[in-house]
């Protein structure tokens, strides 16, 4: 699984960028360049998903980038928190917990990007869950 959400970066009259989200209106951002485009798109993902998390709104699934279109990744902890929750369905904390053999507040960290958890919490959890946990450098 990935955590990606499509942007677009429209040239405005100015000579500026101006980049929205397909799946998340509210994340909107200028840049210079399409470099800075880039950054900044990661940037606003980041802060409007950690919000979103913090206030138990809907995070939409990330829709299919169109071929004008640009890939934003949100940074680790919020992928982290994201991904763990996806992987874990309709599974209970208490669930997981108990096929970590671990307590129920440890899997809640687990799923709060507040609270980085480990490379080896993610294996446990994703193994536990039926999953491999798999890294990736881009």
């Amino acid at each position: 699984m990935i955590i990606a959400y499509p942007y677009l970066a429209d040239l405005d009259d100015d000579g500026r960028y101006f980049v929205h989200f397909i799946d998340i209106e509210e994340a909107i951002t200028q840049a210079d360049s399409l470099e800075e485009a880039a950054f900044n798109a990661a940037e606003v993902l980041s802060g409007i998903l950690a919000c979103r998390l913090d206030d138990n709104d809907e995070i939409p699934e990330p829709s299919v980038c169109p071929e004008n279109g640009f890939m934003a990744y949100p940074e680790t902890k919020i992928q982290a928190t994201l991904l763990l929750r996806k992987a874990r369905g309709n599974k209970s904390l208490t669930e997981l917990a108990n096929a970590m053999n671990t307590t129920w507040s440890a899997v809640e960290k687990l799923e709060d990007y507040h609270h980085t958890p480990n490379l080896n919490q993610m294996d446990k959890a994703a193994k536990a869950l039926g999953k491999r946990l798999v890294l990736s450098l881009e």
